[in-house]
């Protein structure tokens, strides 16, 4: 007996290595085991799996179907029962067996060690044991989450996506694989797609309140915080104690221009959880309220806190911070903002190299001769204006003002652009080094046409009332002013630009909510508005004429001559509305929200000269920058930093 158990398992080790190369061979070997020990489940599962791969499905069920009856709780004979009805094209039946597959598969040894590793973070070790059941079999689609659920926790959302999306094609019933679908897309500004899955979802479990709350998030990313309150209510009715949500709940308030409900909503989220450094931060985020002794007091008392983890800490020395600077105590300030920017440098590494880096091959890429080459390439769509410029430069000012024109839309920072660059760099082969600006010169007119239209289609779900023009004031596009020409050659571009130790000082104190890595560092952050100051400055000697540069302190100073050259820019009429612009009642989802409802106020010009001592690494990196603003110093070369 032990012989012919061996030579069983000699003829099916076998079997399974036919099965892609020679099926026809691999159902003559399981014919043959079968001949040996009749009923034998793994010569019947060859079996099944060989008729599988020679396509032939329905032999295949009526072969595997009596299996699982016999070993209900073999999670192998499942994923092949339903592999078996997936080519059969018998969907529904698919579908129940991959959701029992799933089910079983869990307690396999293989996924318990990859889920186990996943949890304690050894990543490499979670997909090397993902990737290896993956090999063996490939249509596991409990494995492919997994797999997905590590891709995006490493940054990799277009991968997690294509296996969320293959997990569903077999399986839409895998609510878990749906739900990572929606997250990822959400994550990835995708937000109407996440819409889309997160109501599926809601049709089959319309109780489920973190599916509401997560709806009530992407709702307001799409800019419907109507919608997006009226849903957050219906959550806190039924889950009153949830702080986090009480804080999303304020979020909203803030945006819809609800600031006194917003702060409510906040102190609940306190109310609940007072080391809750994020509802802490948000006030202060809120610029025009003002903490009390009682407030101070008790953010101290949190900050003595052994167990408060790096996140709740650092929201609260931002906090802090703000509250001892409206209290007129700067050095007890700067040292709660300088706390709270290390404890946040450790988060998100930045490299001032490479960013200098890769200024100097923007500016080497795109010359005049690069452009004359693409005259009349891009789509010819004049309905975008892009705001560019250093965060925290008046860039929101600027967007209250426009909106404010009957003819244009405020939207919000738009991840487009962004994004357009991340797939360009997909292009390549080696997605991680290559530069985007290379792949961009490789492309033909029609292509940057289509780029250009890729870029509108993207930006209409954020364009809901109808006007001719919108806004884009991501900053950071200054960085991509040579893609923006060059797929929409009649858009506007607009710089806002500050004095650089107001700008600076400005976002060092200001936590965001992501990304803006340079600005946890005073050197990072004066190479990043030099390296900014730079760039611009090349676009206007190849460009020129093509970008409208607005100062500060020149708004602040004349701001109705200041709005006429906008409006001209822009080939607007004058609208005497874009000079009340505080009275306008959109959605404002940046810091600045609460400041832009008011009129223009000159107190915010020189705040960073009460703190001028503790900018000496500010001022040394950026450089000559500083000494001839507004003025730009010539520059043939940007020194390397590295």
């Amino acid at each position: 007996m032990e012989d012919q158990a061996a030579s069983v398992n000699v003829a099916l080790a076998h079997g399974l290595q036919l099965l892609e190369t020679a099926p026809a061979l691999a159902a003559q070997q399981a014919r043959e085991i079968l001949a040996s020990v009749p009923g034998h489940p793994a010569g019947v599962l060859l079996s099944g799996l060989a008729a599988s791969a020679q396509r032939q499905f329905a032999q295949a069920v009526e072969i595997l179907r009596p299996l699982v009856q016999a070993q209900a709780g073999s999670a192998v004979a499942w994923l092949a029962l339903a592999d078996a009805h997936f080519g059969l094209g018998d969907d529904d039946a698919a579908d129940a067996a991959y959701m029992q597959h799933v089910r079983l598969s869990v307690h396999t040894a293989e996924l318990m060690q990859a889920a186990d590793a996943l949890a304690q973070g050894d990543l490499p070790e979670a997909e090397t044991r993902l990737r290896a059941r993956l090999q063996r079999q490939p249509t596991d689609v409990a494995a492919q989450r997994m797999l997905a659920e590590l891709a995006a926790r490493l940054g990799r959302n277009d991968e997690a996506i294509t296996l969320l999306e293959q997990v569903l094609q077999r399986a839409p019933s895998f609510d878990a694989a749906r739900q990572n679908l929606a997250t990822v897309l959400n994550r990835g500004n995708r937000h109407a797609q996440a819409l889309v899955e997160i109501d599926y979802l809601l049709t089959r479990d319309p109780s489920s309140q973190s599916l509401q709350n997560m709806r009530a998030v992407v709702l307001g990313k799409l800019g419907d915080f109507d919608a997006a309150i009226t849903t957050y209510e219906g959550v806190l009715a039924k889950l009153p104690q949830q702080w986090q949500v009480w804080l999303g709940y304020g979020h909203a308030l803030k945006t819809a221009n609800r600031s006194s409900d917003a702060i409510t909503a906040y102190r609940r989220a306190l109310a609940i959880n007072p080391g809750f450094g994020g509802a802490w931060w948000s006030l202060a985020n809120l610029k025009t309220m003002r903490f009390d002794a009682a407030d101070i007091a008790a953010m101290q008392v949190q900050l003595q806190r052994q167990d408060l983890d790096d996140d709740a800490r650092l929201h609260l020395e931002f906090a802090l911070g703000k509250a001892q600077e409206d209290a007129g105590a700067d050095a007890a300030a700067f040292a709660h903002y300088a706390r709270g920017n290390a404890l946040r440098r450790r988060q998100l590494p930045y490299d001032a190299g490479m960013m200098r880096v890769r200024t100097q091959r923007a500016m080497r890429t795109y010359t005049p001769e690069y452009f004359a080459a693409r005259a009349g390439s891009g789509s010819t769509a004049r309905d975008p204006i892009f705001v560019i410029g250093m965060p925290r430069a008046g860039s929101t000012l600027i967007e209250q003002i426009l909106s404010s024109h009957p003819q244009v839309e405020g939207t919000m920072e738009l991840p487009a652009i962004i994004a357009i660059t991340r797939e360009l760099r997909q292009r390549d082969g080696n997605p991680e080094t290559t530069a985007y600006h290379d792949v961009l010169a490789g492309l033909g007119h029609s292509e940057l046409h289509a780029l250009g239209e890729d870029y509108l289609r993207r930006c209409q779900p954020q364009r809901r009332e109808g006007r001719p023009f919108f806004i884009d004031k991501m900053p950071n596009n200054f960085a991509h002013v040579g893609l923006i020409h060059s797929i929409l050659p009649n858009a506007k571009i607009i710089d806002a630009r500050r004095h650089p130790l107001a700008c600076c000082f400005s976002n060092f104190k200001q936590h965001f909510a992501r990304g803006q890595a340079f600005s946890y560092d005073l050197a990072d952050m004066g190479h990043y508005y030099a390296d900014y100051v730079a760039l611009m400055a090349h676009f206007d000697a190849v460009l020129p004429g093509r970008i409208h540069r607005v100062l500060y302190e020149d708004m602040v100073a004349n701001t109705e001559a200041q709005v006429r050259a906008l409006l001209d820019y822009c080939e607007l009429p004058f609208d005497p509305r874009c000079l009340r612009f505080f009275e306008n009642t959109r959605a404002v989802r940046t810091a600045s929200s609460e400041q832009v409802r008011q009129p223009i106020y000159t107190d915010g010009l020189a705040q960073w000269k009460r703190f001028e001592p503790w900018l000496g690494p500010l001022k040394q990196a950026l450089g000559p920058v500083l000494a001839h603003y507004p003025q730009v110093p010539v520059v043939e070369e940007l020194p390397d930093l590295r």
